[in-house]
C-alpha cells in the first residue's frame, strides 16, 4: 500500500514540477532577450565624444536610416534600430538632414537627435532672462542674421495658441515666448524659421502638467510667463526664485503696486542698469510698475523652465518687500518699516 501510495503522489507532482521548469525557461529567455536588448542599445564606445557625420537623404525610412547608422559604426544592429523607432512610434519623426554623432552615444540618444532635428551647423546658446532684443543681437553679433531680418521676422504673425492673448501694449509682440536653450540650425535657416524653433521649444516646455498646474491657480499663459519673466531678472539665486515669487503673488493678492525696478528698466530700453534713478520712475508707460497697479502688459524678458515653475509655485510667506543685499541675495521684509531699514543697511 505505501509503494502505491507513493507512486500515485509522485505522478501528480510530475506535471507541476514540469511547468515550473517551462516557467523558468521563460523567465530566462524573457531576461536574456531584455539583457541582450539592452545591450543593442548600449553606445558603441561609451565615452568616446569623437564626431561622425551622418547624412540622412530626404525620404529616407526607418530601415535606410538604420543601415547608414550601422555602416557608420554607430550601432551594433540595424534590427534593434527599427525595433526600438517602432516600438516608440517614431517612423514618421525622423527627419532628413547633416548629422554629426558619436559613438559615445547610445541607441536611443542617436534617435532622439534624429527625430528632433538637431542637425549638424551652427549651435547658439540664448540664456535665460534675456530680451527678444537681446537674442537678436546675440545672433547679430554671430553673423546668423543681420537687425533687418530679426525685427521682420519677429513683427511676422505666428500662429501659435499661447500667443493669441498677447496684449496690443506689448513693447514686442513675442517678449517671454522665446524659449532659453541651446540651439542648432544649418547655415541656411531664416530668422522665422528659428523663431518657429523657439516658439515650438516653448510650447513643448508648456506641458498638460504645467497648463494643469496654471489653470489651478487660476492663472493664464500669459499673466505666469509675466510674473516668471520678472523673476528671472530678480532673481540672481536659484533658491530664493520661489520666495520672491511669493512676494509679487503676496502684493498681486492685496491689490498693492509691485514697484518693480526691471520693469521700468525694461520700457526705457536699459536691461542692463543695475537701479532706476528717480528720473527713470517718471516715465509715463504701463510697464512702469511704480505708477500703475498690477502685472505690466507683457512679459520682460524670455524666462527659463525654472522661473516658470517659480511663477506657479510660490513660496507661501508674508512677505512683501526685498532689497537687494549687494551679494546676488537679498533681504526679504514683512513690513514697510522693517524694508526702510533693510534699505538702509544694505544701501550703505
Amino acid at each position: 500500500m505505501s509503494e502505491t501510495s507513493l507512486v500515485r503522489r509522485t505522478k501528480k507532482r510530475s506535471p507541476l514540477k514540469l511547468l515550473l521548469v517551462i516557467l523558468a525557461m521563460i523567465l530566462l529567455i524573457a531576461l536574456g532577450t531584455a539583457k541582450f536588448i539592452k545591450s543593442q542599445y548600449a553606445p558603441m564606445s561609451p565615452g568616446d565624444t569623437k564626431q561622425v557625420d551622418v547624412v540622412i537623404p530626404p525620404q529616407s525610412n526607418a530601415h535606410q536610416i538604420g543601415a547608414i547608422l550601422y555602416e557608420k559604426g554607430l550601432i551594433r544592429n540595424e534590427k534593434a534600430f527599427l525595433i526600438y523607432i517602432r516600438r516608440n512610434q517614431l517612423d514618421n519623426r525622423l527627419l532628413a538632414g547633416h548629422y554629426r554623432l558619436s559613438r559615445g552615444q547610445s541607441l536611443q540618444e542617436i534617435a532622439e537627435v534624429i527625430t528632433q532635428g538637431k542637425v549638424a551647423g551652427i549651435n547658439f546658446t540664448i540664456p535665460e532672462g534675456f530680451t527678444v532684443k537681446q537674442i537678436g543681437d546675440l545672433l547679430v553679433n554671430k553673423k546668423i542674421c543681420t537687425h533687418e531680418d530679426w525685427n521682420k521676422a519677429v513683427n511676422q504673425h505666428y500662429n501659435y495658441d499661447f500667443l493669441k492673448d498677447v496684449s496690443p501694449y506689448n513693447l514686442t509682440p513675442l517678449e517671454g515666448y522665446l524659449f532659453p536653450d541651446t540651439y542648432s540650425i544649418s547655415e541656411s535657416t531664416t530668422s522665422e524659421q528659428i523663431i518657429k524653433q523657439m516658439l515650438n521649444n516653448f510650447r513643448q516646455h508648456w506641458s498638460r502638467e504645467v497648463s494643469l498646474r496654471a489653470r489651478r491657480r487660476g492663472m493664464s499663459v500669459k499673466e505666469t510667463i509675466i510674473i516668471a519673466s520678472i523673476i528671472e531678472k530678480e532673481a540672481k539665486q536659484a533658491d530664493e526664485r520661489c520666495r520672491i515669487s511669493g512676494v509679487i503673488h503676496n502684493r498681486l493678492q492685496q491689490g498693492m503696486m509691485l514697484q518693480l525696478c526691471p520693469t521700468v528698466l525694461y520700457c526705457l530700453g536699459q536691461e542692463n542698469k543695475d537701479n532706476v534713478s528717480y528720473e527713470d520712475l517718471q516715465v509715463d508707460s504701463l510697464y512702469n510698475t511704480y505708477k500703475y497697479p498690477g502685472l505690466p502688459p507683457g512679459p520682460i524678458s524670455c524666462p527659463g523652465a525654472a522661473s516658470i515653475s517659480a511663477a506657479l509655485n510660490p513660496e507661501k510667506h508674508n512677505y512683501y518687500y526685498y532689497v537687494s543685499k549687494g551679494d546676488g541675495s537679498h533681504y526679504f521684509s514683512k513690513t514697510y518699516s522693517e524694508h526702510l531699514a533693510a534699505q538702509r543697511k544694505y544701501s550703505k
